[in-house]
């Protein structure tokens, strides 16, 4: 925790919890700090994260890990090209008993969704989750059905392998709160992967992960994270930052509203889970980029070029001028 100030509310709570779950994950995961950490102001933000990286990099692993460290109903939907919207929201099915139509729910009805590989499936099933990531409910047949709290969707997908892939709409990444781009340990990392499940299996290991907050404690944290205070420099230094995007050659669309809003919100709760109630302006350019990434799309020049829209966003962000 940060020190040097006093804190006017109070993060025990939340920083306690923070690190139980990470002292969790840990037990499996080695490295990985950064993405650790954004998942968990994902979740603590109440936000949606789509997570991107080749295969075998522990994205699934990683979600599955979070969700089994709070006690939470957890589903899991491998996402295929013949995978219906039904399958994901549920469908009315006819009871022959009661001579009326029944809803039976799909594994969307749960607080933590993994989505693996949800660009494997056609836009109809893809558009299956606008409503439901956006509004926290579905709505069949007239019926309007509301998810439990809290509700969160964390979705897989490759960047390498396009064949039979769905690219996701820019309506749908806009309702991704981060899209964390996910690398290759490092070769000390990657040793100590090895020589921890030399003896015991993944299964094994994942066994050892218990869950140590509950779902009212997520709740409570997610409040007390939208009680962060922010001052209102840094709103105009977001609202400068987000705005630039828009007036930028090298970008094709800048970001909207809703990337000002993920980015006030994210760095909100980056100071909380760094042991302050006050946000700075290192947690806004800190969340910027996860947050505005998948928000923004770059002139085919610039793609042509083989730019990146974070590089791009970075040189924005560092040109701006730091309230003071």
């Amino acid at each position: 925790m940060e020190s040097g100030f006093e804190t006017r509310i109070d993060l025990t709570k939340i920083t306690e919890g923070v690190n139980k779950i990470k002292n969790e994950i840990k037990k499996v995961i080695v490295g990985q700090d950064e993405m650790i950490e954004l998942m968990l102001a994902a979740v603590i933000s109440n936000g949606h994260v789509l997570l991107e990286g080749v295969p075998g990099i522990a994205k699934t692993l990683t979600a599955k890990l979070l969700a089994r460290t709070m006690s939470v109903d957890f589903s899991r939907i491998q996402f295929t090209p013949d995978l219906m919207p039904s399958d994901i929201v549920g469908t009315s099915v006819f009871n022959m008993k009661k001579s009326e139509f029944e809803f039976n729910r799909g594994p969307v009805f749960s607080n933590f969704i993994l989505i693996d590989e949800i660009n494997r499936s056609p836009a109809k099933t893809q558009s299956a989750l606008f409503e439901v990531m956006e509004e926290r409910q579905v709505t069949v047949d007239g019926n309007t059905y509301s998810m439990s709290a809290p509700f969160l969707v964390f979705a897989t997908q490759n960047p390498i392998e396009h064949e039979g892939t769905y690219r996701l709409p820019e309506a749908q990444l806009d309702r991704f709160l981060f899209k964390l781009n996910i690398g290759y340990p490092s070769l000390e990392e990657e040793t100590q992967i090895l020589l921890n499940q030399q003896n015991l299996t993944l299964t094994e290991t994942i066994k050892n992960v218990k869950p140590v907050v509950s779902s009212e404690e997520i709740i409570l944290y997610q409040q007390t994270a939208r009680n962060i205070i922010i001052d209102i420099k840094l709103v105009e230094y977001i609202a400068k930052i987000v705005n630039s995007t828009r007036n930028h050659k090298s970008f094709y669309l800048g970001g909207s509203p809703r990337a000002s809003l993920s980015i006030m919100q994210g760095a909100k709760t980056i100071a909380a889970l760094r042991g302050r109630d006050f946000v700075t302006p290192e947690d806004i350019k800190f969340i910027s980029i996860p947050a505005m990434r998948h928000r923004v799309l770059l002139t085919p020049e610039k793609e042509m070029e083989g730019v990146k829209a974070e590089d791009m966003i970075k040189l924005i962000v560092e040109k701006i001028e730091v309230p003071r």
